[in-house]
């Protein structure tokens, strides 16, 4: 049977698709090296015989070739998504997030796979000056090594659609929360209020705006476009998509929202500066009309999500112990 190929599967998008597509009875291999995945992530879904999990990394072509033959379509998840300490180690955005693309692609066009969803990033529109930003805006210059990565890898899928005929869907994130959800500052700050609760570190002055998106509308999103198939019929077999809510936060926001949950008031001391670090976008929001306007819409806050995900935390601290 035709299988569902997931890079990344153990990881915090990876585990929550698998676990969507394996109650539609959907068959997947699921491939991860586990530098930040998560076992437990796979609990259910290893208990499934529909699932099959391969460790592999996306550096090792010629396993990653053997991997991913009989499958139909690849979800692209993998990555680097360390933006902050991206200049601690250049090498690292190049490798996992381009060079791995690259593999992907090509172990698609030796197993003959035309179809690919790929995890992109709102860091490719830099400090854009369209606010909100739509696919098509202008790209001012890259701010991190992350999003220069990630948009090098875009480029890659559309010169496979146009060279080798693939279909590729691309879809920009805004920060996505909810459960399993190991990467951010809801993370990082919570991680810090369980040491010490009565003060909080703040890199910037707070007052950065962000969008965020909750883990199940994300999923849902990305696969009522794939079953869509819009891309068959687009010009260069290539369509980009925007995933994010019709709202944003500040930092202060989620703090204020975090701490209510809490039951806390710490200290504030912040860093100062609109920006916490290199390639921190002091305010993004997408503008999602185009994946608005195929009839999906969020059900979820951003307030609902952060409190979703701070539920979840609460029940899972383990996690704080895992390097990710």
């Amino acid at each position: 049977m035709p299988s569902i190929f997931i890079t990344g599967v153990a990881g915090f998008i990876g585990s929550n698709l698998v676990d969507n597509l394996l109650s539609q009875g959907k068959t997947v291999v699921g491939w991860d090296n586990f530098s930040t995945g998560q076992e437990a992530f796979l609990a259910n879904a290893l208990k499934n015989s529909n699932f099959t999990l391969i460790r592999g990394d996306n550096l090792d072509l010629q396993a990653l070739k053997k991997a991913m033959k009989g499958s139909d379509v690849v979800f692209h998840l993998a990555a680097n998504a360390d933006v902050r300490f991206g200049t601690d180690h250049p090498g690292k955005d190049l490798e996992q997030n381009t060079i791995a693309t690259y593999h992907v692609l090509e172990a698609m066009r030796i197993n003959k796979i035309k179809r690919i969803a790929f995890s992109s990033t709102g860091s490719v529109y830099g400090e854009s000056d369209v606010i909100p930003t739509p696919e098509d805006a202008p790209f001012p210059i890259q701010t991190s090594l992350y999003g220069a990565s990630k948009l090098a890898g875009e480029g890659l899928i559309q010169a496979y659609c146009e060279g080798f005929g693939f279909e590729g869907t691309i879809f920009r994130f805004v920060s996505i929360l909810g459960e399993r959800y190991t990467h951010g500052h809801i993370f990082d700050f919570y991680k810090q209020l369980l040491e010490h609760p009565d003060y909080l570190r703040v890199l910037g002055d707070g007052t950065q705006r962000k969008s965020y998106l909750y883990i199940g509308d994300c999923i849902k999103a990305m696969l009522h476009v794939m079953d869509s198939k819009e891309s068959s019929s687009s010009r260069h077999r290539i369509e980009i998509y925007n995933l994010g809510t019709l709202e944003f936060v500040q930092v202060n926001d989620s703090i204020h929202i975090l701490c209510q949950e809490l039951n806390l008031s710490p200290r504030l001391d912040y860093s100062g500066g609109n920006k916490g670090w290199i390639g921190d976008n002091p305010f993004i929001f997408l503008d999602t009309k185009k994946i608005s306007a195929t009839g999906w819409k969020p059900q979820l806050t951003i307030a609902q999500g952060i409190k979703s995900t701070m539920a979840w935390l609460q029940a899972n601290q383990w996690v704080f112990e895992k390097r990710f």
